[in-house]
């Protein structure tokens, strides 16, 4: 298996390979810039020199005369003093009358055939191969007295001699260039060490492997999260924040907005400058965009005790009562059971007694003035009702309304043996449970709590009929298109009976199911006094297609 390098040695490396690719161009560069101006300068000092000793006096006479000896005393001094590489003097044909360098040239032809344009009273500078080697030299012409060329005086340094001069700088450079690359690789690996502590020490692919798992976390929670950094602008949020607060911008489009631009927050929503402590703050209730919500607030620390912004859960309020409405109704449930459990106990009791003092006409006598009422209804519901679990739901209803004093009267006519394909079991047991628990509560708040409540569930037609009458004080005309909304209720000292489960939830709870189903429900008034609920839910076709629900298969 291949071994991978880590970040922080990547990084290090590539910073140290681009530092030292960086120099080496620079390096080449700066080499042909110096070499370039060195040739320039020492081009013009031979010219200048071979201009000056041209001009020298006597030298005209001397060349003239051929007088090597003469010509050899008058530039020697100078040669000395010079920093050339050779000195040369030509006659007009092109011998050789001086030189610094290879005295036993003289008589010789000058190597290099560039003496044409000298010859015509020019100085020139030129780049030839001499008698010892490849020099840059310059060349000027020697006037006699009526200004005729009769001479040639030659200045050059070799290129070796250049070369030695590009060498001693660019040595110099070079240990430049080693201190500097040093410092680099100290710069390096500080900077990537420092780089990889504020990525926590990850590699860059475990970071975006937490990018992408936390981006699918916050797309799938049902929480709606958002956060915000020091200038309380907006750095996340996720679907569900953006359902919840009914914003329609992307995502992209929201980051970077302030966050009193896209959300209506209220003045406490952040930490207050008189508040101490810890500002985290758990269950707090406030309204974003005009919607009452319930507000986790954390501080994002990248140092204890140093505050970069805030992350922000909420969940709306009405879909907590909503819950927690379901949840009343499924304890509801239990506690007529645990009430049925605690009757059947109580009578077994009485029963075992009976039967243990060998009193056995009173223990007949007993047993059938307990399971009269009780007994009548269970007989009932078991040929009405076949789904267990809803004859169960409506008998704890039953033995719990008594324990109320009130009466459930059951319609004879009820029957139900089958379900729509779109309605459950729970949402039925929930629908029937919250109508039958406000008409109880409904019923209870009147002055005549004896009234009874009555039931009516058919599946005769092409829908499901459910009808549960009270006799309670009735609901205003004012108040009926609102008594389904989530979140209403109405005060007990209006004399209202809609109270719900959880404070309106449980007729919104009924609505939805209903409308769900695709179903309705209707409100109308009861005879001499109260409400009847109506709930009408169709089916989808005839029983005999086979598509609505057999509740006695399904029990």
């Amino acid at each position: 298996m291949k071994r991978r390098l880590p970040f922080q040695v990547k990084l290090f490396l590539s910073l140290v390979l681009f530092s030292c690719l960086l120099l080496a161009l620079l390096g080449a560069i700066l080499f042909h810039i110096i070499d370039r101006q060195v040739r320039h300068d020492l081009g013009q000092r031979a010219r200048v020199q071979a201009s000056e000793i041209a001009l020298m006096p006597g030298l005209a006479q001397k060349v003239a005369a051929r007088d090597t000896v003469g010509i050899a005393k008058l530039i020697q001094p100078m040669r000395v003093q010079s920093d050339a590489s050779y000195i040369v003097v030509g006659d007009v044909h092109e011998q050789h009358l001086y030189h610094s360098e290879s005295p036993e040239r003289l008589n010789l032809p000058m190597i290099g055939g560039d003496n044409a344009e000298v010859l015509k009273g020019k100085v020139i500078i030129s780049v030839r191969k001499g008698g010892i080697g490849v020099s840059l030299r310059s060349k000027a012409p020697i006037f006699n007295a009526r200004h005729q060329v009769i001479g040639i005086v030659s200045v050059g340094y070799l290129t070796s001699y250049i070369s030695n001069i590009n060498a001693r700088f660019l040595w110099r450079v070079a240990l430049y260039s080693a201190g500097l690359l040093l410092l680099l690789f100290i710069f390096s690996w500080i900077f990537t060490r420092n780089v990889k502590k504020q990525m926590f020490w990850l590699e860059p692919k475990a970071i975006a492997q937490m990018v992408m798992q936390q981006k699918a976390l916050l797309e799938a929670m049902y929480e709606g999260v958002f956060a915000v950094d020091g200038k309380r602008k907006l750095i996340l949020i996720n679907r569900a924040a953006r359902e919840l607060l009914d914003l329609q911008q992307s995502e992209k489009a929201l980051l970077g907005k302030p966050l009193a631009e896209v959300v209506q927050i209220p003045p406490t929503f952040f930490p207050q400058a008189d508040e101490v402590g810890d500002s985290a703050r758990h269950d707090h209730i406030a309204v974003l965009n005009q919607r009452q919500v319930i507000v986790n607030r954390v501080p994002l620390e990248l140092q204890p005790g140093e505050e970069r912004g805030w992350v922000f859960s909420f969940r709306d309020q009405n879909e907590i009562n909503t819950l927690s409405s379901q949840l009343s109704q499924v304890k509801r449930y239990a506690d007529n059971l645990r009430i049925m459990r605690h009757e059947q106990l109580n009578w077994t009791a009485t029963l075992v007694g009976l039967l243990q003092m060998q009193r056995y006409d009173e223990a007949i006598r007993y047993i059938q003035a307990q399971s009269e009422g009780a007994q009548k209804v269970l007989d009932f519901l078991s040929a009405t009702v076949t789904s267990p679990t809803l004859c169960g739901l409506l008998l704890g209803k039953y033995v719990s309304a008594q324990e109320k004093g009130i009466e459930l009267r059951f319609d004879p006519a009820c029957q139900m043996t089958r379900l729509p394909t779109t309605l459950s079991e729970t949402a039925l047991m929930s629908v029937i449970g919250n109508l039958l628990d406000n008409a109880v509560d409904a019923t209870l708040k009147t002055m005549s709590p004896a009234a009874p409540v009555e039931i009516y569930i058919s599946d005769r037609n092409q829908e499901l009929l459910i009808e549960i009458a009270d006799q309670g004080s009735g609901v205003d005309d004012s108040l009926k298109p609102h008594i389904f909304e989530q979140g209403f209720t109405s005060k007990p000292s209006a004399g209202d009976e809609i109270t719900g489960a959880a404070h309106g939830i449980g007729l919104y709870l009924v609505a939805g199911y209903v409308h769900k189903s695709g179903g309705s429900i209707e409100i109308s008034d009861n005879s001499p006094q109260g409400t009847i609920f109506t709930v009408f839910i169709p089916y989808d076709t005839p029983t005999s297609s086979g598509l609505t629900h057999d509740l006695s298969q399904s029990a």
